[in-house]
């Protein structure tokens, strides 16, 4: 049997020693330990953002190319005419919109004079119409149609279910003997403003 001596053994009691291949591979899994997720625990992140849409008032107008205006009669009788507008419309609460007819003079010279057309509005699917006869004007605009507040064209609901909205004007021009013959033309300018 063999035994084995200690010389000293106050020294020896109570000491542990690691060799130091095993201390690395301690260190190892402690690190490891650190750096694996723990179970359970987790992060949520809200935030909002503000969608924006500004609704403005808004409005489109559309006529024919032309309208002529034929004698009534063979004698000196007058000439008439008629034309429809199409308009698309959305107005605001404060309303006070509108379509306005503004016109050129006769070209070339020696025919009807522009103050001489009248017209009348009739049938205004959307807004008044005007009302009587209105002469027409190179210098101011003079009114078509008047739009009520909070309107809109087509869609339903509080929207006209028309689309477009029209209105019928009709003009008459007289005749006078000192006309020059001739083909004689003038420019209509129409406007809408919606607010």
């Amino acid at each position: 049997m063999c035994m084995r001596v200690i010389s000293n053994p106050e020294s020896a009691r109570g000491r542990v020693s690691l060799a130091p291949g095993r201390r690395r591979a301690n260190h190892l899994a402690l690190a490891l330990l650190l750096l694996l997720p723990l179970s359970g625990i987790g992060d949520i992140l809200t935030t909002s953002q503000t969608l924006v849409a500004n609704v403005g008032a808004n409005g489109k107008i559309s006529v024919p190319a032309s309208v002529s205006l034929r004698p009534l009669d063979t004698r000196f009788g007058g000439f008439s005419g008629s034309l429809t507008v199409n308009y698309w419309s959305r107005t605001s609460s404060a309303g006070g919109s509108s379509i306005t007819v503004q016109a050129t003079d006769f070209s070339p010279a020696g025919g009807p004079a522009t103050g001489s057309v009248s017209y009348t509005c009739s049938g205004a699917t959307l807004g008044a119409a005007c009302s009587g006869a209105q002469a027409l004007s190179t210098g101011t605009q003079t009114l078509v149609v008047s739009l009520p507040s909070s309107a809109c064209t087509g869609g339903g609901g509080a929207c006209s279910s028309d689309d477009p909205n029209t209105v019928l004007m009709n003009f008459a021009l007289p005749s006078q003997p000192h006309y020059k013959t001739g083909s004689y033309s003038a420019q209509l300018m129409f406007t809408i403003s919606t607010m």
